[in-house]
């Protein structure tokens, strides 16, 4: 099982990365299922978005080190959670990756994105102005998507819908490296909260951002 990176978060939390390099018939033998999933797996028919929604199982499998069944579901807004479980879970996944995070204690949220110049042509959809004036920002593909992946796992913690990346996520001017952390200034229903996201780059091309878990 190819994971690339495996990191304890806090003594609650822990986010692992698995680059996928099996075959779906290889993926399927590591899970157990039942007929609502296997309909699901019938509804994606094949190549990536089959291998993305196995390998994330599997990846979540693997991390909660357990041969028992895993009822992963949905809620009505998208947030994955576990039925039975005593964990909070957040996935994504990218090309050739998948992403997993889970924590005991926190809501957590993580995304992975493959590195695009093509981001440039709609970063004004989800950055607003004071953030594109922002040099690490404006005009930086990396950037540009660490403020999407910083985005994108906030709206994965909140786990609900009617959070819009540019009018309710706001990133505070931070400095770019390999590795690092940002803080956002987010407008919820219940008030403004500000968290702290984490992100790193990896050497074949992708960016990582993942909330630093602090609060349930």
């Amino acid at each position: 099982m190819p994971i690339v990176y495996n990191k304890n978060i806090d003594e609650h939390s822990a986010l692992a990365l698995w680059k996928i390099e099996e075959t779906e018939i290889e993926l399927l033998a590591g899970l157990q299922l039942k007929q609502h999933e296997l309909d699901i797996i019938a509804s994606l028919n094949n190549g990536k978005r089959l291998l993305h929604w196995l390998s994330t199982r599997l990846l979540l499998r693997k991390m909660l080190n357990t041969e028992e069944y895993i009822d992963c579901r949905f809620e009505e807004d998208g947030k994955p959670y576990l039925v039975n479980f005593d964990y909070h879970i957040s996935l994504s996944h990218s090309y050739d990756y998948a992403a997993v995070m889970i924590s005991k204690k926190f809501a957590v949220g993580v995304d992975i994105e493959l590195i695009k110049h093509k981001i440039k042509s709609i970063k004004h959809k989800f950055l607003n102005d004071i953030e594109l004036a922002q040099k690490q920002m404006g005009d930086n593909t990396e950037g540009l998507y660490v403020a999407w992946c910083a985005k994108e796992a906030i709206y994965k913690w909140n786990g609900k819908k009617g959070l819009e990346f540019k009018q309710h996520i706001h990133i505070k001017p931070f400095k770019l490296r390999g590795e690092g952390s940002l803080n956002a200034i987010v407008e919820l229903p219940t008030g403004t909260r500000e968290l702290s996201v984490n992100y790193f780059k990896t050497d074949d091309g992708y960016m990582v951002g993942y909330v630093t878990p602090k609060s349930p």
